[in-house]
């Protein structure tokens, strides 16, 4: 039976997409597709992310007893989605070299970033010529918002797959803490919808009025402004944590920002972005977020028992 403790203040951890194939596994922590015979690879290896993630399980094992609350929140991916190759090819009034081919009908190389200009123009094209009204519409509404271009990202997270899984040393932390607790540690699913982005664990770039699950997530903000202090770590800085606390830090109830602390040390930019996560960190601090590493929370973490075991 696990020890039981009373904790002084309700401090929650709020880990933003922890899965494989956002960390730059090494290769004895990536296994065999037992079809292909292949070692399984990350779609989308953020430097640095390992160590955030072995960094985050160091410090729910060492600071269970101080942690009221977990929140995982997860990228879910169907494979055809507006932001994959699987939904795009280069039109028939592409530039020579746009999207990394030459070829009309050729595939749209990840990384590229689609302007609704761009498929006004010809440049790109849905595969499925049938869908072009509800992907300008898309990228109308989109732009408009101002936050982000559609970039088109290798398939990531699809569903079911070992890629959406979460990093191994962190699930087992969670499990840990669990069963330690006798609690859940809750999982977040976003990014089912494969007609909006997602970054936000909180609310689709473009909400869809008829899909809940694309709109402002208010019992979970609401969840999370019971806590006196939260902890936020995950991958990646420069999209998913970034998005997911801005959309907290614009919508908490009780606007006290002051109770939001994001781990520096447990997040990494995606390559090539290093200066958004720059602009993300100072952005927040200028609002009265608190910016600390994991070893400078322990000791708070440490203490927030009446009775340490």
């Amino acid at each position: 039976m696990p020890t039981r403790h009373l904790m002084t203040q309700n401090i929650q951890l709020l880990l933003i997409d922890p899965q494989n194939d956002f960390c730059d596994l090494p290769a004895d922590w990536c296994p065999r597709d037992p079809l292909s015979g292949h070692t399984l690879e990350p779609a989308l290896p953020v430097s640095g992310a390992h160590a955030d993630m072995l960094r985050l399980a160091a410090l729910i094992r060492q600071g269970a007893d101080g942690i009221s609350a977990i929140t995982l929140t997860l990228d879910a991916h169907h494979r055809f989605d507006i932001a994959h190759p699987t939904f795009w090819k280069i039109g028939e009034g592409s530039e020579r070299g746009a999207g990394g081919t030459n070829d009309a009908g050729g595939p749209v190389a990840p990384f590229t970033s689609i302007t609704a200009a761009q498929v006004r123009g010809g440049s790109f094209a849905p595969k499925n010529p049938a869908m072009l009204p509800k992907a300008l519409a898309y990228l109308d509404a989109l732009e408009q918002r101002a936050r982000y271009t559609l970039m088109v990202w290798p398939v990531h997270c699809e569903i079911g797959s070992w890629g959406q899984a979460i990093h191994p040393a962190l699930k087992a932390a969670c499990n840990d803490w669990e069963e330690r607790h006798l609690a859940v540690a809750q999982k977040v699913s976003k990014g089912s919808n494969p007609w909006t982005e997602h970054y936000s664990a909180l609310q689709a770039e473009v909400p869809d009025a008829n899909d809940t699950a694309t709109q402002l997530n208010r019992t979970l903000i609401a969840d999370l402004d019971r806590a006196d202090l939260i902890l936020i770590g995950g991958e990646a800085s420069s999209h998913c944590v970034r998005a997911t606390t801005e959309h907290l830090a614009d919508n908490l109830p009780s606007g006290q920002l002051s109770k939001l602390v994001l781990l520096t040390d447990c997040m990494s930019p995606v390559g090539g972005f290093e200066a958004q996560q720059r602009e993300f960190l100072a952005d927040m601090a200028r609002r009265g977020l608190r910016l600390a590493t994991s070893a400078e929370m322990l000791p708070t973490l440490l203490a927030n028992t009446a009775n340490n075991a």
